[in-house]
């Protein structure tokens, strides 16, 4: 018995989904480890409100791992879950150490619109496939993304 008999969605279709999700959760768990990395390392001015700021991104792009994982599952596949792997497939690089403030936002806006744009992509694969729920789930990243966008963005204004 498969999933897919149930919630009666194509297999190949589907397929075409896994693989654009398997390469979003490379992207999603190389900037978890980006944000960490800022979390850690964040000095200077805003530290209070940046450290704790990372935190809640961190944590937010945790469970959108897990759920991302969860559709790939959903959909018949397997979660990539070894790092070596996402870092050869990931578009998101990782960063070394950083402590200002003002290059983190910079890079986590990078990486939100390099996210956005890949979201786009899965929402017309999927929906070429009739996948409303994976056309859903990144729907409504987009809208946390596009509001990270413009807070990020108005901190950063002088």
């Amino acid at each position: 018995m498969k999933t897919l008999d149930y919630i009666k969605l194509n297999e190949a279709g589907s397929n075409k989904v896994i693989d654009s999700l398997q390469v979003l959760l490379a992207d999603l768990q190389v900037y978890y480890t980006n944000l960490r990395n800022f979390h850690w390392n964040i000095k200077g001015r805003g530290f209070f409100q940046l450290h704790e700021a990372f935190e809640k991104m961190y944590d937010d792009v945790n469970e959108k791992v897990d759920e991302v994982a969860e559709r790939i599952l959903m959909l018949g596949g397997v979660p990539e879950n070894k790092f070596s792997n996402y870092l050869k497939v990931a578009r998101v690089k990782e960063e070394d150490v950083q402590s200002d403030g003002m290059k983190a936002i910079e890079n986590i806006l990078e990486t939100i619109g390099h996210l956005i744009v890949e979201e786009r992509k899965i929402i017309e694969i999927a929906g070429d496939n009739k996948d409303e729920a994976t056309v859903s789930m990144m729907s409504d990243y987009l809208v946390e993304q596009e509001k990270s966008v413009w807070m990020l963005t108005s901190f950063m204004s002088k």
